[in-house]
């Protein structure tokens, strides 16, 4: 079967004939349809993020997969069905955390993550899968299959932040996104029921990202004039901050941004060793006297999948018509890994239904 890789020898991804793989006991096989490409990918490529399975000299990349159901194998799932696979899946045998169905919560060393960190991933023509770690999805959203992963990132996110602020009232209005690539555009969208939005990026117009956020009815700010500590002196404080661009130094900044009693949730994974300064005692002070939290989110469980699949089928046509901007066949396969000012979302087609 056909495979996109990379190796330790050479990250350029490649398609490489690799043996179909047979379902073991509890597992299916899926026929891949679509798998999408995000920032992690480049991370991957780049190797500043994740690593090769134990003993192996290439991995088969991706994450953010759709597949049709081949071969149900013993499990319950129906030969046909529509599915999107999880992520992460435990390293050494079962953990307490994957046994309490809550693999997004384990600790590093206890897992590996598909595409990214220590197994191979989900673009090639097939692969299997536990069947616990296949969501069926509807048949009429397998063309935008590959968006459950990015959206269940969100959900995850946006559930850890309210949990944050359930002590007491918390009656969010302003909202703020950091970063406007094709998780931070979902995510505005995501968050309709804030009566003011704000999504912050580095981009001059004419910008297709930039339309996006202006007919989602939110407000773009540019950071190269306005930092994001100064966004309350020009906008207005945040109630609610989502960091997705993985700049350290938003994350400090994100507090004070925030509103007494807002919080942040910072997903962005910044790269390791950067080193600078930073007002610890204004900070230390802002989140103790004015209520404010801040929460990491990373990785979803299948609970996030399920309620991404519902907001994916609430989205409006015009907005994933509009982020989805290239779905490539393997004859062209490069051009989803292209990084450019007219790239949102990009996806390889396997197969299709």
């Amino acid at each position: 079967m056909d495979a996109i890789v990379v190796t330790r020898d050479d990250p350029t991804p490649r398609v490489v004939d690799r043996p179909r793989p047979d379902p073991g006991p509890g597992e299916a096989l899926v026929r891949t349809l679509r798998v999408g490409v995000d920032g992690t990918d480049h991370e991957v490529i780049a190797g500043g993020h994740g690593g090769f399975p134990d003993g192996a000299d290439s991995m088969v990349l991706g994450h953010e997969a759709v597949g049709v159901v081949e071969d149900p194998n013993d499990t319950d799932l129906e030969r046909g069905q529509v599915v999107v696979p999880t992520v992460r899946r435990p390293k050494d045998g079962h953990t307490d955390y994957f046994e309490r169905g809550e693999p997004d919560m384990a600790p590093p060393g206890e897992y590996v993550e598909r595409g990214i960190d220590g197994a191979d991933g989900f673009m090639a023509e097939y692969f299997t899968s536990p069947a616990d770690c296949l969501v069926p999805l509807p048949d009429d959203l397998a063309e935008l299959g590959f968006l459950v992963e990015p959206i269940s990132i969100t959900e995850k996110a946006i559930e850890l932040a309210e949990a944050s602020r359930s002590t007491f009232d918390w009656r969010p209005e302003s909202a703020l996104v950091l970063g406007n690539g094709s998780l931070g555009l979902l995510t505005l969208a995501m968050l309709d029921d804030y009566e003011r939005t704000y999504c912050l990026g580095r981009r001059d117009r004419p910008d297709p990202t930039i339309d996006v956020i202006e007919e989602l009815g939110a407000t773009y700010v540019d950071s190269r004039e306005t930092p994001v500590a100064e966004i309350p002196g020009v906008h207005e404080p945040m109630d609610f901050v989502y960091e997705a661009t993985g700049y350290a130094k938003h994350a400090f900044d994100t507090v004070h941004a925030l509103a007494p009693n807002g919080v942040g949730a910072l997903l962005g994974v910044p790269e390791a060793g950067w080193e600078f300064e930073v007002a610890g005692s204004d900070i230390h002070r802002e989140l103790v006297l004015e209520n404010k939290a801040l929460v990491g989110s990373v990785n979803s469980g299948v609970d996030h999948f399920e309620a991404a699949i519902d907001t994916l089928a609430g989205l409006p046509d015009w907005l994933t018509d509009g982020v989805v901007t290239g779905v490539h066949g393997l004859d062209d396969f490069e051009a989803a890994f292209r990084d450019d000012e007219t790239t949102i979302k990009t996806a390889v087609q396997f197969d299709s239904q």
